[in-house]
């Protein structure tokens, strides 16, 4: 069991075969060990540690184990001290047969990087088994004319160890006519002989049992017995000879059972019974007598036992023709067994490593196995190939071991999964081949960012929304797996740093729904944008963003509002209109505006009550009042109209203006305000003094009114207007509001009323605002007097 360092042996010749089959990862030197048979399992065996110069850490690291030829674990590694130990019981016999020596060879792999060690085993024979005999009887007819000196060829025993422990010598019991020689066979057994020293004499003795001993050379020696009898007959001077004394025959593995391999003939001059012979066979092994079978008449040899060119190749069969007179003739056949292709390669796996990660380096071992097919001969050689298109390929190592390896980048998200066909084809005929199919997997790397399905969203939200509204959504995807494919959505910060993102917007993080936290309004916030960000759960985490538009829709949720006349509830506001007005004379303009916008602010006027109805009337898209006919004596002084102002939303808001407009003679008459309703008796016959005293009492104090109005107009007036209307008051829209926070009208709706001096017409119009709206809103306006 010592390790046998003074066989190993340096291979300096530098070998074609291991160019090809990447012999650089081999070891030259081949290390022999030794053991004997029937040793118990964990027996030590070397120290491959001490033997090759590694280290022990190199074992595990490297995945060190140990593979014999036939792929049957003998012995194994330990990997904790590097000893080699026995794995299981080994049987010479079993594993060699007569062979000597008997040496399994082996290899120690290493992978990472991979590594080959070639070694071999020398099972050392032991005596554990006895020489037996094939016949416990064996049966000699010996003529009494023998001539002294003949030899009797006698079986040989069996036995199944070798060299010292097997058969080494046979003895015989004490007898006067024979004695016991040994013979040595071309094969280098040993067989007995008997050889006649007297002549026998069948009258006397016609009978001999001689007992044969056969002792191996073991320590202690073991023995088998037999029992010869010899049996005298009469004299037969004439041996059988055959016609050749070595036939020769080619049989192909494949032949069928009891098929006729040969037929040997053998002929005897003698005649009667002493020419009448019988086949056999003489001092054959086990495998012969198993294998093949001879007609003992017709001489025949027949297959009993199937061919198989890799375990034997070729048969010496002794064969013997034994006349009537037990003379005997021998001859060889020798049988030559053809190779055919039986047998198919052979794929073992070693070693698989999947999954594999998508960004592995190219050259990457994938699986290590080895190839091998028992037939000879172009039979024997193999082709290995996988299929085309794959990113793999293989490179043979050392002897029939090949790996499989990366070619180049993997793309997890293009193939995940590899399913490998190794074929193994040999060269025979037929040509057979052998597959076999692997699955190789492909882990994910986080390598793909997330990718929004568009770059940019446009979202559309009607003003007045209810709050936490879902208003749409945004997607990506992430062509990775697993947690590199978990998107997390998030808002970035706005590029406006005004915008109050935060109080306008969330996103759900998990399926990028968006919504409006509170109401929208149209007339304060059209639209805004912001960008979203999409987050892989990767290592490192990569992103990507897009950008969302957010339209906020108009509602119609404004009415109409009077600038003027103003309907804050002050003073109302007298419109002047001459009895002389032709039809279509401008009496006044209702001016409104809509906080809504597009068709929600477009405005449409109508009148909906009027004291005189026929008298005025309005236009739809201005609001303008104009008189619709001339005015006659039998129409009442003073009117009031109601004006409607309606927009143009679905459902369409309105609002109402009332009017007051009072007839005089030209501007000069005075204005002498009537009460709000006249009773219609007022027009009646009887109510005519009445009218006139009052007429009568009131014209001295209108005289006076007209005369102070007119002095103090010529004080003031530095162009020809005469007075103005007051300035509704009161709250109004924000957009409507001077920012100056007087909270008055803004200029651009301040309006002047007045008459026009020098002009015959005397008409009632409407001026331009006061202020310019160029002037700045910080300006001062001079005040006028209340009309």
């Amino acid at each position: 069991m010592e390790p046998g360092k003074g066989r190993a042996q340096r291979t300096r010749q530098v070998l074609l075969f291991f160019v090809f089959l990447g012999g650089s990862l081999v070891c030259s030197e081949t290390w022999s060990y030794s053991t004997a048979e029937e040793m118990e399992v964990g027996t030590f065996i070397a120290n491959v540690v001490k033997d090759m110069g590694l280290d022990v850490e190199d074992l595990v690291a490297r995945g060190a184990r140990v593979i014999f030829d036939d792929y049957k674990p003998y012995l194994r590694l330990d990997p904790q001290n590097g000893d080699l130990l026995l794995n299981e019981q080994l049987d010479r016999e079993a594993l060699c047969d007569l062979t000597e020596p008997c040496i399994l060879h082996f290899q120690l792999l290493f992978e990472n990087p991979l590594q080959f060690f070639r070694a071999e085993l020398l099972v050392k024979d032991i005596n554990d088994h006895t020489p037996t005999f094939l016949n416990n009887h064996i049966l000699l007819k010996i003529s009494e004319g023998t001539t002294l000196g003949t030899l009797f060829q006698i079986d040989s025993a069996q036995d199944l160890d070798v060299g010292k422990n097997g058969v080494q010598n046979y003895t015989i019991s004490p007898n006067p006519h024979f004695h016991l020689k040994l013979r040595h066979s071309d094969e280098g057994r040993k067989y007995p002989e008997l050889v006649l020293d007297q002549s026998l004499d069948r009258e006397k003795e016609s009978e001999l049992s001689l007992t044969l001993t056969a002792l191996d050379g073991g320590s202690p020696p073991r023995s088998g017995t037999t029992l010869i009898n010899v049996v005298v007959l009469d004299i037969n001077d004439n041996a059988p000879e055959f016609e050749k004394p070595v036939y020769e025959v080619h049989v192909p593995e494949s032949s069928p059972l009891d098929s006729l391999i040969i037929r040997v003939s053998a002929t005897d001059l003698d005649a009667g019974i002493n020419g009448e012979l019988s086949y056999s066979f003489s001092h054959v092994s086990r495998d012969v007598r198993k294998t093949f079978e001879i007609h003992p008449i017709s001489g025949e040899v027949y297959l009993k036992a199937p061919l198989d060119f890799e375990i034997i190749q070729s048969y010496i069969i002794n064969i013997q023709a034994i006349d009537g007179g037990s003379l005997s003739g021998k001859s060889n056949i020798l049988v030559r067994v053809v190779d055919v292709n039986d047998n198919p390669p052979e794929i073992a796996m070693t070693s698989l490593t999947s999954p594999i990660p998508e960004n592995s380096s190219p050259e990457m071992v994938v699986a290590v196995f080895s190839i091998r097919d028992q037939d000879s001969g172009d039979n024997g050689r193999m082709v290995c190939s996988i299929q085309d298109n794959l990113p793999f390929v293989l490179k043979p190592t050392f002897k029939n071991f090949y790996a499989l390896v990366t070619e180049y980048p993997l793309d997890r998200e293009i193939r995940n999964e590899y399913n490998i066909t190794i074929t193994v084809t040999d060269l025979g005929t037929p040509r057979l081949k052998t597959e076999h199919n692997i699955t190789v997997l492909v882990s994910d790397v986080n390598d793909n960012a997330p990718a929004f399905t568009q770059t940019s969203y446009t979202l559309f939200v009607r003003e007045n929304n209810s709050p936490a509204l879902h208003i749409g959504s945004v997607s990506a995807t992430d062509r990775d797996s697993g947690t590199n494919a978990q998107v997390t959505y998030s808002l970035l910060p706005p590029q406006d740093p005004h915008l109050p993102l935060p109080s306008l917007v969330s996103i759900n993080a998990d399926n990028g729904h968006l919504f409006a936290l509170r109401s929208l309004d149209y007339e304060a916030l059209q639209e805004f944008e912001f960008s979203v960000g999409a987050t892989d759960q990767g290592s490192p985490a990569l992103s990507s963003e897009a950008l969302v538009r957010v339209l906020v829709l108009d509602a119609n949720d404004n009415s109409p509002f009077v600038l003027y006349p103003p309907q804050n509830g002050s003073a109302p506001c007298t419109e002047l209109a001459p009895w002389a007005a032709e039809p279509g004379y401008l009496v006044t303009k209702v001016v409104a505006v809509d906080g809504d916008s597009g068709q929600n602010s477009w405005l449409s006027y109508q009148l909906l009550k009027a004291t005189e109805p026929g008298l005025f009337g309005v236009w739809a898209h201005n609001g303008e009042v104009r008189t619709a006919r001339l005015l006659s004596e039998r129409d009442a002084a003073k009117h009031r109209l109601v004006v409607l102002v309606k927009d143009n939303g679905e459902p369409p808001r309105s609002a109402t203006a009332t009017l007051h407009v009072l007839l005089v003679d030209g501007f000069s008459q005075p204005y002498l305000p009537l009460p709000e309703a006249a009773p219609a008796q007022v027009e009646a016959d009887s109510l005519t003094i009445y009218l006139v005293v009052a007429l009568a009492s009131v014209s001295s104090l209108f005289l006076l009114s007209v005369l102070l109005f007119a002095a103090v107009r010529l004080c003031r007036s530095r162009t020809a207007s005469v007075g103005r209307c007051s300035v509704p008051e009161g709250p109004f829209p924000g957009h409507l509001v001077d920012v100056s926070g007087t909270e008055t009208l803004s200029q651009s709706y301040q309006y002047e009323v007045c008459l026009t001096g020098g002009s015959g017409t005397n008409e009632f119009k409407f001026l331009k605002p006061i202020i310019p709206n160029l002037l700045p809103r910080d300006s001062e306006m001079e005040k006028a007097p209340p009309f």
